[in-house]
């Protein structure tokens, strides 16, 4: 499921990233990648503010529609 429709407060894992690769470079940066760990802190019009690792990140609602999570 894209992560814009995953549960709050629940360790996900990250299957796919559907964006090109200067955006998955980016993120790889950040910490997303397939495959890392991540927990939703809040959801809201698309924004998504995720727990990744240590740090939280605030995803736009046309990027948060390609990172799909199970």
């Amino acid at each position: 499921m894209p992560i814009v429709l995953a549960p709050t407060n629940v360790e996900l894992k990250v299957i796919r990233i559907l964006t090109d690769e200067k955006v998955k470079k980016h993120l790889e940066s950040l910490g997303i990648t397939v495959n890392s760990k991540l927990t939703i802190m809040s959801s809201s019009g698309g924004t998504v503010v995720c727990m990744v690792k240590d740090g939280r990140i605030a995803l736009d609602g046309n990027l948060s529609s390609k990172i799909f999570v199970a």
